[in-house]
C-alpha cells in the first residue's frame, strides 16, 4: 500500500450504499465525478472509496476528520443539489450511515 491513508480515532465515516436507476448511469457517473472531486477538496477530507457489487448496488465509503468537516460536506450547496437530483433523478434506492470511529489500525508496510 504505497498511499497509505491514516485512518484515526474520531474520523466520521458515511457508508452510502445506493442503485441507480440503469436510463440515468450516464448523466450520474458525470455528476460523480464532480462530486468527488468536490468532496476531496474539502478541509478535513481523509478518503473516499466505491465498489460496486456483482448485482448493481453501489457503496461509498467517505471519511472526514470529524463531525464538523463531515456536516459542512453534507451541507455544501454543490452537495445539497447532487443530493436532490439523486432523489429526483438517479437513485431507486439509498440508505446512509454515519458513525465516529471509535478504534482504527491496520497492518503492513508504512
Amino acid at each position: 500500500m504505497a498511499d497509505e491513508i491514516a485512518y484515526a480515532p474520531g474520523q466520521v465515516v458515511t457508508v452510502f450504499r445506493s442503485r441507480v436507476r440503469p436510463e440515468a448511469e450516464a448523466e450520474f457517473r458525470a455528476l460523480a465525478v464532480e462530486m468527488r472531486a468536490a468532496a476531496e477538496a474539502m478541509p478535513g477530507f481523509v478518503d473516499y472509496k466505491v465498489y460496486v457489487a456483482e448485482d448493481g448496488e453501489r457503496v461509498s465509503v467517505i471519511v472526514f476528520a470529524t463531525a464538523e468537516h463531515q456536516r459542512a460536506w453534507r451541507d455544501d450547496p454543490r452537495h445539497q443539489e447532487a443530493q436532490k437530483a439523486g432523489r429526483d433523478r438517479f437513485y431507486s434506492a439509498y440508505s446512509m450511515q454515519i458513525s465516529t470511529c471509535t478504534d482504527a489500525w491496520s497492518f503492513g508496510p508504512r
